[in-house]
């Protein structure tokens, strides 16, 4: 056995191996000669979880101050919710998940941002 992956023959001749890693090219195109697509995946998770745990306790700590100021209870709601996007996105982006991470991220910012403008 040769070690290789499913191996299949052209009609021009040419052995057209696929190897696992074929089908995730693509997302590593633009790396700079030398950079270890691994350490690229690691930035990207801890990115991912350090700005979800930022915006958890920015809006967590908003929350807080809306609360004991005369606001409409709608706003430290909403300000909390959003905490609780970030923080599941905090909780993906260290799991992987990037790109769901960085949705989240979005819309959890949005809705803290909606939030306030009921104050």
């Amino acid at each position: 056995m040769s070690g290789r992956g499913d191996s299949e023959i052209s009609e021009t001749g040419e052995d057209r191996t696929e190897t696992p890693d074929d089908e995730h090219v693509e997302e590593f195109e633009g790396l700079e000669d030398g950079e270890d697509p691994a350490q690229v995946a690691r930035r990207a998770r801890w990115a991912a979880a350090v700005a979800g745990v930022l915006l958890t306790l920015a809006g967590l700590s908003a929350s807080a101050i809306r609360v004991t100021r005369s606001a409409p209870a709608l706003v430290p709601a909403a300000y909390a919710f959003g905490a609780a996007v970030c923080a599941l996105a905090a909780f993906l982006g260290s799991r992987g998940r990037t790109r769901r991470a960085l949705w989240l991220l979005v819309a959890g910012v949005m809705v803290m941002a909606l939030g306030d403008q009921f104050d």
